[in-house]
C-alpha cells in the first residue's frame, strides 16, 4: 500500500495544486462526503460544490471548488479538474473569500442584466421609430425617452 497520494487540481488557465505527499482526501458529490487514502481503488466523480480538504504534513489544506471532476488513478493519483477554485489554510477566512468572492460575482451579473435591458429597450426603441404606422403618436415614442435616454 502507498504512503501517500499526489494531489493535481487545476483550473483551464491554472495549475492550483500539485502537491506529492497527501496523506488524506476529503470531498463531496452527489452522493455526500467521502474520502480518499492512499491505495484507495479507482474511480471517477463529479463533484459537488464542495470544500475539498486534505492533510499533508500533519496540516490541513482547503480549496473550494463550484464543482468538478475528481478522479483517482493507482491509489496514488489523485486529479480535480474545476472551473473555478480557491485556495485556503484557514477555513473561516476561505469562507469569507468565497462570500466576497461570490458578491462580486452577483453584482457584476446583475450590472451586465440592467445594461442588457437597457440596450434591449433602446434597440425597441429605435425599431419602433423606424417601424412605426403613419398614425402613431409621437407622445408614445416620448415616454420611454423621460428616463434621459
Amino acid at each position: 500500500m502507498a504512503k501517500s497520494l499526489r494531489l493535481v487540481i487545476s483550473t483551464p488557465t491554472r495549475l492550483l495544486v500539485d502537491e506529492p505527499d497527501v496523506a488524506s482526501l476529503r470531498g463531496e458529490d452527489a452522493s455526500g462526503g467521502f474520502g480518499v487514502l492512499p491505495g484507495h481503488a479507482d474511480f471517477v466523480t463529479a463533484l459537488s460544490a464542495c470544500v475539498l480538504r486534505w492533510r499533508r504534513d500533519e496540516k490541513e489544506h482547503y480549496c473550494a471548488v463550484r464543482g468538478g471532476v475528481m478522479s483517482v488513478k493507482d491509489g496514488l493519483q489523485v486529479r480535480v479538474a474545476c472551473r473555478h477554485g480557491v485556495l485556503g489554510d484557514q477555513l473561516e477566512k476561505l469562507e469569507a473569500d468565497v462570500r466576497a468572492a461570490a458578491a462580486a460575482q452577483a453584482k457584476m451579473e446583475s450590472h451586465a442584466r440592467v445594461e442588457q435591458a437597457r440596450l434591449h429597450a433602446r434597440a425597441v426603441r429605435q425599431l419602433i421609430r423606424y417601424l412605426r404606422p403613419a398614425g402613431l403618436s409621437e407622445s408614445i415614442l416620448a415616454d420611454g425617452q423621460e428616463d434621459g435616454q
